[in-house]
């Protein structure tokens, strides 16, 4: 079965579900859900992007800028309120990095299964300690992330230890709930995305 047919069966089987997509600092999950939500006709939302819009109602500019994630009382608040709104969209949706703090995954699997998108599968792109300073060190070269508190070394090093301490725990709750779909980031940009549409073939059988 080729590419094509197996998104085809994805799309069937995802319906106005949701995916929702983790990964330390410069795993690609962006690059990975737009791609992802194009194929699958599908709405592509940052969980970062939704905090940033609302910066002021969460209060959390010293945090931001310290590399801190939001407090997670007003991001699930936040999030909650986000997710529910897309009660009326009809199509999937492609999310990044929703609920990040142990705990939050709770709140999140609520609204997308009250707002008609239901979890149905979290995807972990997974790379190196090592990978990623060597992709941090590539853009800061480039300066592809201007303003971003990760541009600076330290802020990358407070991400990391946010992610360890706090990101990875609501990864294992997703897979304890069996939902987890585990991709090699380190490869070519177009290799990820082809094991991304194979593992996601093989996990819905």
């Amino acid at each position: 079965m080729n590419n094509d047919e197996k998104t085809e069966k994805i799309k069937s089987w995802l319906g106005t579900g949701s995916i929702n997509i983790f990964g330390i600092q410069f795993s690609g999950k962006d690059t990975v859900g737009k791609r992802l939500a194009d194929v699958l006709d599908a709405e592509f939302i940052s969980s970062g992007d939704v905090v940033r819009a609302n910066a002021e109602q969460l209060n959390n500019a010293e945090a931001q800028d310290r590399g801190l994630l939001s407090p997670t009382t007003k991001y699930s608040e936040l999030i909650r309120e986000f997710l529910l709104s897309k009660k009326q969209t009809k199509k999937p949706l492609v999310l990044c990095s929703f609920g990040r703090w142990v705990g939050e995954e709770a709140s999140v699997i609520e609204a997308t299964n009250q707002s008609g998108h239901p979890i149905k599968a979290v995807i972990v792109l997974k790379i190196s300690e090592q990978e990623v300073f060597s992709r941090w060190r590539k853009s800061f070269e480039i300066g592809d992330r201007p303003g971003r508190v990760d541009e600076s070394e330290d802020g990358l090093r407070t991400r990391l230890a946010e992610f360890y301490a706090k990101t990875i725990p609501v990864i294992e709750a997703y897979r304890d709930m069996g939902l987890l779909v585990e991709i090699n980031g380190e490869q070519s940009r177009d290799a990820v995305f082809v094991e991304v549409i194979d593992k996601l073939f093989k996990f819905i059988g």
